[in-house]
């Protein structure tokens, strides 16, 4: 049976990357965005990290640029809303969803619903409450409470795109090196997992739930 394949309309011309905190939305979904800067450069990709002070900021800033490179037309925001703190400043958090509005996406890579870490759910259901009827892909992190489970939309990656993603994360998160779950093994591990499930070498994997085919 051949496999069917859907690639992202021409139509979809602005993207929305939310991460709770730096680094988070490279990990998720880094490959895809440097698939779609480089197949796409007149893409508009709005890249909005949560959480980011001081050091932690200035690499958010850098490594959003660098993968967004090939892009035209990027913009990169960095709040400073305290990490692991972010269910309990609700409505501050709320208001900024809001602002978002203004950058009407064609296309949301966020935070699972189901993520573990409550900065990362509060996210997922922040982008749910704030988009309705758009097409939101939920990206996953491997971390410590074993939340990983089982996506229903990949992307395919190649090699040279894993690589790439790989060593942007290691040369713009010098202050992550130390931690025990930021690991080139785990990230490459986790996308050679998901590719494996999808027939393909590498990929990145999200959770979908609501999708609509045109006829």
């Amino acid at each position: 049976m051949p496999r069917v394949a859907i690639s992202l309309p021409e139509s979809v011309e602005r993207v929305l990357a939310i991460g709770s905190h730096a680094d988070d939305i490279e990990i998720g979904c880094g490959g895809t965005l440097l698939r779609l800067a480089r197949s796409r450069p007149a893409l508009w990709v709005t890249w909005v990290v949560l959480s980011a002070t001081g050091e932690r900021a200035e690499e958010a800033r850098a490594s959003a640029e660098a993968f967004l490179a090939p892009c035209a037309r990027r913009e990169v925001v960095v709040h400073e809303f305290r990490d692991g703190f972010l269910p309990y400043h609700g409505g501050a958090v709320k208001e900024m969803f809001e602002g978002l509005k203004r950058v009407e996406p064609d296309l949301i890579l966020t935070h699972s619903r189901d993520d573990l870490h409550q900065d990362h759910r509060l996210v997922g259901e922040l982008t749910w409450n704030t988009w309705r009827d758009h097409l939101i892909l939920e990206y996953e992190i491997p971390k410590y409470d074993g939340d990983l489970g089982s996506p229903n939309v990949f992307v395919a990656l190649d090699g040279e795109v894993v690589d790439e993603k790989l060593r942007l994360l290691d040369r713009h998160y010098v202050s992550q090196r130390g931690k025990h779950w930021f690991d080139a093994e785990v990230f490459r591990g986790l996308m050679r997992l998901r590719g494996m499930e999808c027939a393909s070498r590498y990929a990145e994997a999200f959770f979908c739930r609501k999708l609509v085919l045109g006829a």
